[in-house]
């Protein structure tokens, strides 16, 4: 049953962590003014938040590491 919940949560994180990564590259973001219930709302710029910290960690260890580089412009 752990297992089951734990499985549950990290996949949550790293479904949020793709939205913030769609959102860092497209721009596009969920619309979370939406959401009418004032506790609803706040539970998802939570989750939302979860992603963009997920995300700044591993794009702050992809810049500093020497297994990545930046591809040139085209």
């Amino acid at each position: 049953m752990i297992g089951r919940v734990f499985h549950y949560a990290v996949d949550a994180v790293l479904v949020s962590t793709v939205v913030a990564g769609v959102r860092r590259s497209s721009g596009f973001t969920p619309e979370t003014t939406v959401i009418t219930d004032p506790t609803l709302r706040s539970v998802a710029e939570r989750y939302l938040g979860i992603g963009e910290t997920i995300f700044d960690m591993i794009q702050g260890t992809a810049v500093n590491s020497q297994y990545f580089k930046r591809d040139a412009k085209r």
